[in-house]
């Protein structure tokens, strides 16, 4: 029977019944006493041999698939890369060396049946270090899968932690080679999924398919997989099924993983889904459109359907059509970063040729903007494009091969005429349409006549309640014309400054205390500068330098004011990204007189300023490629770069198709509407690290019309033109949504705090929090977890107070509910850092980074900025005289000596966890000492002054070993001859000669590089005359940095 809480064994031992059962795989039981490897190799060559290969080939071929999983000098990427091409593609091998290589198959991709499906338990991996994954699914004796569960209390985020732990370096990384998903769930969350080195926030969850339409297009596989999950109650019993079903489980590997420019990935729900309908379309000799959000992945499809084709049509040929010079580069990056060799052609001429011609089967074609650099094609330039592919038909023509026509951005009307025009060239050929916005109403039945209809579709509100895009929050700001008396400008900062410390309110004035100059002048341009600049010293990320800012204006020369303006007012990081090119030429009848500059001089003018040209010079070689530069340089150091590029001005450029997750806020000068607008709000989408909660979009044209309604639809106004149900969830009011999630965090942390006993003294919540010492010391994993809790749900609080606290009058909160919210986050804010710091979690680290110090100093408690930018030096020694004054004291504060004392020992503790595998018999006896004084603090056998004294002393030998007097001068001074000199019976020659071989051995990355390592071996064996001892010695070596 189930019931809440239930242990983690007991999910895990329901987990195994689930995969025997129903999944019908083999349990081979539990593995916790044996050295596990990530290939059975006498049980694959058994299934090789059993499956038609000779013993010697099979015996070989795993021989080189063991070599390739062994090899991690390059990296766990790149071995697991090799180890994927191996599987996928089988191992070239000859059985004798006159003989023809044969294809060796470790998998049989075609007859999944054939395949033998094995689970394990409690699987021991002994690397740099042991660990023992919960679960690991193997395919013929090869690791595929690793799954840590959790209890249904216990957060599947820390299953997922765990296994990015085991990955690294120091642990079993080796394992991990042959691995293709890392999953990890629970019975309340379900399961999330990724592969090697996937981030914690990119896990995702597998869902069931939200597109119903047209069900007899669904493969009857996922057909069949659903009707079973529909009779599952078992949250994460359904996303198991639904993932290792034997079919799809092949399939997944087989078709939906990817290595793309050193990441490796794996699909989402959608792009799935989206696949296999476009499968089962395609084979019916029809097209259609594929309709994923922006920021969902699209172009990963689009590789996936096309490598599909190829890899399973003979005679298929894709063809890839965009009108945007970003994503036809883009398109090219994709493909290359995916190791396929796709053609960029010049021209309407040589598309025709290439396409007469049966030798490449992946090209890629774009629309010339004609006149233009960048931005989208417009009408003109299809008409353009469409005449020369005419004037260029051979009069032979016929396109070889069957071809397929993958249109970009498929939802603009041009691409109607240009699907009718190579319909005409290409009879025989079959279009897919890919969009990231939804078709406008007026537009879709004229798409669906042209494409075909929907394959997929994935909207918006999807990809955010999914997590892989963030949610938008909207905000209509006015901007005042005048502002002449003084009272007026008093209101307008104090509007403006709501919220803030009055430290804050201070600094901003006195950089601001001449506002009535700015709102006094006819220049609307100059307002919306000062507002931006404004939200550029107050906003999270925006002040912090985490993220950036777009801004678009109604054309090239606004954009040039703008940027002028931004300049004058000395904000240089900013830069203008157009279409425009400063020419000579153009200047040529614009004199009007010497006094006036007319608008293409003053482009001109700025815009060479911008590069570093003076406008006066009569050197004018190279200016194309000067601004070409520039703007990629911009751009690159706005996307990695977002403190020294913190503000792109644009007009149509990147508005589309560019990815830049630290782009957090996008102010709008321009009128705009439907696919433009849709397209350019999505820049902010994208995720970009825990502090980024929401894209921000500032209108300054008021787009949507009158939102003040109670009611407010965003399908008026600017978006008339799309079916309400197609762009639902799109924005939201900035200002509820700030309430809403603001109140949430409180009642979450309100919650997570409820278990601390009364009286809920500091003493109270650093047991409930770090346990008690020498009590806890077994569950120190499950406390780190809460504090892990305790510390996100603070941040995050934070973020969203700093939003909301200038909004809380105009919400309607009384003046004692404002005080009530602010003491409550100020003592969340002060629990972090106590608990941070008595835990040992911040020594020797940021208790707040750049940005949340931001937040804290300027909305919360500026009194306390000076303390938490010094704790950034502290050390051990620091904190713990830190303590002096408690530790000293008369005891009059209830549990305060206590608590410091505990404080102490939790850092000491946790320096020593963190240095044992540098030294281990060093910091054992450390340990040792520890867990002595603690026990004489519990029995009362030593006064706190002279514990005091104590604990400053082991500080020192535990960070500072070097100091300690027992070691010999020759070792001293060495810390990897001090681990040597330790964990060989403290004799000094022995530990000397060790470190001689060592030195005298080594090689330049010897790490993880069996070659390397076995000539070090060799010559520790020469000296240390047993091999357990070699490996026991070696262990340590390995970690010493001196080595």
């Amino acid at each position: 029977m189930d019931y809440v809480g239930k242990p983690e064994a007991v999910t895990q031992k329901h987990v195994i019944e689930f995969f025997r059962t129903k999944l019908l795989y083999n349990y081979i039981g539990n593995l916790k006493e044996q050295a596990n490897r990530n290939i059975d190799e006498e049980k694959l060559v058994g299934w090789l041999t059993a499956h038609g290969y000779s013993a010697a080939i099979a015996i070989r071929a795993v021989e080189e698939l063991v070599k390739a999983a062994a090899n991690l000098q390059e990296g766990l990427y790149s071995a697991n890369r090799a180890v994927y091409q191996l599987l996928k593609y089988g191992a070239k091998i000859k059985e004798n060396a006159d003989e023809n290589e044969i294809t060796v198959y470790f998998i049989d991709w075609e007859n999944p049946e054939e395949n033998l499906f094995d689970i394990a338990e409690e699987v021991t991996v002994v690397a740099k270090n042991e660990k023992r994954p919960d679960l690991v699914v193997y395919l013929n004796g090869i690791a595929v899968a690793v799954i840590e569960l959790k209890k249904s209390t216990v957060s599947v985020s820390n299953g997922i932690r765990q296994n990015l732990t085991n990955q690294r370096e120091m642990f079993i990384q080796p394992f991990f080679t042959t691995i293709q998903f890392c999953m990890a769930g629970n019975d309340s969350e379900g399961l999330r999924y990724g592969t090697i080195k996937t981030p914690e926030k990119y896990y995702l969850e597998w869902k069931k398919d939200g597109f119903t339409e047209y069900p007899d297009e669904r493969n009857e596989m996922d057909v069949k997989i659903e009707e079973v999950c529909e009779t599952i109650s078992n949250k994460l019993d359904c996303a198991l099924y639904a993932m290792f079903y034997k079919f799809r489980f092949l399939n997944l590997i087989h078709n939906f993983v990817i290595f793309d420019k050193g990441q490796k990935k794996v699909c989402r729900y959608n792009q799935y889904y989206g696949m296999m309908r476009a499968q089962k379309r395609l084979a019916t000799g029809k097209g259609g459109i594929i309709w994923h959000t922006q920021g969902s992945g699209k172009s990963l499809t689009m590789i996936w359907l096309s490598k599909w084709l190829l890899a399973n049509i003979p005679t298929a040929r894709v063809l890839v059509v965009t009108d945007r010079d970003e994503l036809d580069e883009q398109i090219e990056k994709n493909y290359k970063g995916v190791n396929e060799t796709i053609i960029r052609t010049k021209s309407g001429a040589d598309l025709l040729a290439r396409l007469n011609s049966h030798e490449d089967r992946l090209l890629c074609s774009l629309i010339h903007k004609f006149g233009k650099r960048g931005g989208e094609a417009t009408e003109k330039d299809y008409d353009r494009y469409i005449e020369e592919l005419k004037a260029s038909l051979p009069s032979n023509f016929i396109g070889k091969d069957d071809i397929y026509v993958f249109v970009d951005e498929c939802h603009r009307t041009q691409s109607g005429k240009l699907h009718l025009a190579m319909k005409t060239i290409m009879p025989n050929a079959i279009f897919v349409g890919f969009t990231g916005t939804p078709l406008l109403k007026a537009d879709k039945t004229a798409s669906i006549e042209v494409f075909g209809r929907y394959i997929h579709t994935y909207k918006f509100d999807e990809g955010v309640a999914d997590g892989i895009v963030l949610d938008l929050r909207y905000e209509y700001r006015d901007i005042p014309q005048e502002i002449m008396s003084q009272a007026k400008i008093d209101a307008w900062f104090e509007a403006k400054t709501r919220g803030l410390m009055p430290r804050a309110k201070a600094r901003l004035k006195q950089v601001w205390g001449n506002m009535q100059t700015v709102y006094s002048s006819r220049s609307r341009l100059e307002k919306i500068v000062c507002d931006i600049i404004f939200d550029f010293e107050t906003k999270a990320r925006l002040a912090d330098g985490s993220g950036n800012a777009i801004l678009v204006a109604n054309d090239i020369l606004t954009a040039c004011k703008y940027y002028e303006l931004f300049q004058q007012k000395n904000f240089k990081k900013c830069a203008i990204i157009s279409s425009y090119e400063p020419n000579t030429g153009d200047l040529r009848t614009e004199t009007v007189s010497d006094d006036e500059e007319t608008d293409a001089f003053e482009k001109y003018r700025i815009y060479l300023q911008m590069i570093g040209i003076d406008p006066n010079t009569t050197d004018k070689n190279g200016i194309a490629k000067k601004v070409e530069e520039f703007e990629a340089a911009a751009k690159k150091k706005f996307i990695d770069e977002p403190y020294n590029m913190k503000l792109l001005i644009v007009v149509n450029k990147l508005l589309t198709g560019f990815d830049a997750p630290p782009c957090t806020y996008l102010y709008i000068d321009k009128t705009m509407h439907d696919h433009g607008l849709f397209q350019a709000i999505c820049r902010v989408n994208r995720l970009d690290g825990e502090d980024k909660d929401f894209g921000y979009i500032v209108d300054y044209r008021q787009l949507f019309g009158d939102l003040s309604a109670a009611m407010k639809k965003y399908t008026s106004g600017a978006f008339r033109g799309y079916a309400d149900e197609d762009v639902e969830g799109l924005l939201k009011d900035r200002k509820s949504e700030a309430q809403k999630r603001f109140e949430k965090l409180l009642n979450e942390l309100e919650e997570l705090c409820e278990g601390v006993p009364y009286p809920k003294e500091e003493i109270d919540y650093l047991h409930y929090f770090c346990g008690e010492n020498g009590v806890d010391v077994d569950n120190d994993e499950a406390y780190a977890r809460i504090r892990e809790r305790l510390y996100r749900l603070v941040n995050s609080l934070i973020r969203a107070y700093a939003e909301v606290k200038p909004l809380l009058g105009e919400l309607g909160y009384t003046e004692s509910q404002q005080e009530q919210y602010d003491k409550s986050v100020k003592f969340h804010v002060a629990l972090k850092a106590t608990i941070g710091r008595s835990s040992g979690d911040f020594i020797d680290l940021k208790a707040y980074e750049p940005g949340m110090r931001y937040l804290i100093d300027n909305y919360i408690v500026a009194e306390d900025a000076k303390v938490i930018k010094n704790f950034d030096d502290f050390t051990l020694l620091d904190f713990i005289l830190d303590q002096r004054e408690k530790i000293e004291g008369d005891g009059s504060k209830p549990g305060e000596q206590e608590s410091a004392a505990e404080a102490i020992e939790n850092n000491i503790r946790k320096k020593v966890v963190e240095k044992m595998v540098l030294n281990p018999k060093y910091y054992e006896k450390m340990s040792a000492v520890l867990e002595r004084l603690i026990l004489e603090r519990k029995q009362g056998v030593i006064i706190y002054a002279q514990l005091l004294e104590k604990y400053i002393q082991l500080a020192r030998n535990v960070t500072k070993p070097e100091e300690n007097e027992r070691y010999p001068e020759k070792v001293r001074h060495s810390a990897a001859m001090r681990a040597l000199y330790d964990n060989t019976g403290c004799d000094v020659d022995l530990a000397e000669a060790l470190h001689a071989a060592v030195m005298r051995s080594k090689m330049d990355r010897f790490r993880n590089n069996p070659v390397k390592e076995r000539r070090i071996k060799r010559e520790l064996l020469k000296i240390l005359k047993s091999k357990d001892e070699v490996e026991r010695v070696f262990k340590i070596i390995v970690e010493q940095e001196e080595y």
